[in-house]
């Protein structure tokens, strides 16, 4: 089991904010979190070295790129038992990018 972090407020705020914006400034970020920019980036450095921050993504808009896909899949799965279906018939729907599904 992973070790639990304590997070203060301010370390909360500090992933709040980066969780909205991830390119804001180290200056900016700290005003935000009502500290100096030097235990700011402390902060953000021991919460990325602790894996509380595993990194920094850019959010790809497909539609913008033309890149708008629709996808029929056929699954067969080696088990047919009622519970394996329903678990696969969660996971799938867990998933986002999964807009609707249709049993045979």
């Amino acid at each position: 089991m992973a070790k639990k972090i304590k997070l203060d407020s301010v370390d909360r705020k500090i992933l709040a904010d980066l969780q909205d914006n991830g390119r804001m400034t180290n200056v900016e970020l700290a005003a935000r979190a009502g500290i100096s920019a030097p235990p700011c980036l402390r902060r953000v450095r021991a919460l990325e070295d602790a894996g509380v921050i595993r990194g920094y993504h850019a959010d790809i808009d497909g539609d913008a790129l033309g890149y708008t896909v629709m996808i029929f899949a056929f699954v067969g799965l080696t088990s047919q038992a009622e519970t394996d279906l329903q678990d696969f018939e969660k996971m799938v729907g867990d998933w986002d990018m999964v807009k609707g599904k249709a049993t045979c």
